[in-house]
């Protein structure tokens, strides 16, 4: 006997609704086939996004593999175990943190991921987790040939793409000409068609246009997931590179308290300032090289 599959959670919000949708059929990069609610889902790897700058100093501080790589990076580059790093772990967990931040935000495609779920008739707003919705970069929702649902390789499908292909509007065209008929056909898919758009909302929900008519819909979603168990060591070393910028920049302010420290023959002078001045040139440095070198161009789409 088949397996009944679970229904989604249906929530009142604002006089309308909002579904908290089960991952579909198709499944998730990270998901199971058919699997549980789409915001349980998290991202492979040891780096959990929803819990980076999100601690207090009174909290208890363990760190992961990755983390720990991190954290003994910043200690060798900043003299550990020959000088003494007056730096707390709680202080150390904010530069990882920061770091990690910066790449998760910027992520390029070597970074894309997908999640499917099934929309339902009647409904368009459904809450995605914060790793999907904070890094989202296209939404795939019933994308119809002019709202003629042909199955491709049909001979319905084929008549269709003939009478286009065979039509005098597409006869003799020039480049300028290429790109004017992509326009407008891209306004008649919109205007003729059910072609799906979409937008977020509140940095937590996912809206669809038009409103969904049947159950279900798919609807594909492309987003960007850093994943610590195959990130490429290039870009493992730049999140080292940029917490140790941000832990001299800590360490920095904290020995520019006491210029000179006491001691025999005169006593010893401080490096406070040269490490903030480090700290400057490496952030500028590191970010010019992100947006530069790692993150693609950005992708220009209507959604």
């Amino acid at each position: 006997m088949g397996c009944k599959k679970p229904h989604p959670i249906l929530l009142y919000i604002d006089e309308g609704f909002m579904i908290i949708p089960n991952i579909a059929g198709y499944g998730a990069t990270n998901g199971v086939y058919g699997g549980p609610k789409i915001t349980s889902l998290t991202a492979s790897g040891e780096v959990d996004t929803s819990q980076l700058n999100n601690n207090f100093e009174v909290d208890g501080y363990t760190f992961n593999n990755f983390e720990r790589t991190v954290y003994d990076y910043i200690l060798a580059k900043l003299g550990h175990p020959v000088v003494r790093v007056e730096l707390t772990p709680f202080q150390l967990k904010t530069c990882i943190d920061e770091a990690i931040t910066q790449l998760d935000y910027h992520a390029p495609q070597w970074m894309q991921q997908y999640a499917v779920f099934d929309a339902s008739a009647g409904v368009n707003l459904y809450e995605l987790p914060p790793m999907i919705v904070n890094n989202i970069n296209y939404v795939v929702y019933k994308k119809d040939l002019l709202a003629f649902n042909y199955i491709p390789g049909t001979l319905e499908f084929d008549f269709f793409l003939g009478f286009w292909s065979t039509n005098r509007f597409f006869s003799n065209l020039s480049i300028g000409d290429f790109y004017l008929t992509q326009q407008y056909l891209e306004m008649a898919r919109r205007v003729l068609s059910a072609d799906g758009t979409w937008e977020v909302v509140g940095n937590k929900y996912l809206q669809l246009h038009p409103v969904p008519q049947a159950t279900p819909t798919p609807v594909i979603v492309e987003y960007r997931a850093m994943n610590s168990d195959t990130i490429h060591p290039a870009y493992r070393n730049w999140i080292q590179k940029y917490a140790t910028a941000c832990a001299k920049e800590t360490l920095g302010r904290i020995r520019s308290k006491y210029q000179i420290l006491p001691g025999p023959g005169g006593g010893s002078q401080l490096d406070g300032q040269v490490l903030l001045q480090e700290s400057v040139a490496d952030k500028e440095k590191l970010m010019e090289e992100l947006t530069l070198a790692i993150e693609e161009p950005p992708m220009f789409s209507t959604g």
